[in-house]
């Protein structure tokens, strides 16, 4: 299990609302999260394959957010 985390361009519930059927579509991302009070709102995702990060920027970039591995 590998736990990856995002700055993200999310601003609101909505916006999660957004990312939310995407991200649960990933095969291998069996959790995930994101902390809108932080300022850079830190998506944190835990996968259990390599994979799973490039899909999570696809995803975001397909719905016209940005997210930035950190």
């Amino acid at each position: 299990m590998e736990t990856l985390r995002f700055r993200t361009t999310l601003k609101c519930n909505g916006c999660i609302a957004t990312v939310k059927p995407g991200l649960d579509s990933i095969t291998g991302l069996t959790r995930w999260e994101v902390d809108l009070a932080s300022p850079q709102k830190i998506l944190t995702a835990e996968a259990t394959t390599a994979e799973s990060g490039e899909e999570i920027l696809k995803v975001f970039l397909e719905k016209g957010f940005e997210a930035e591995r950190i």
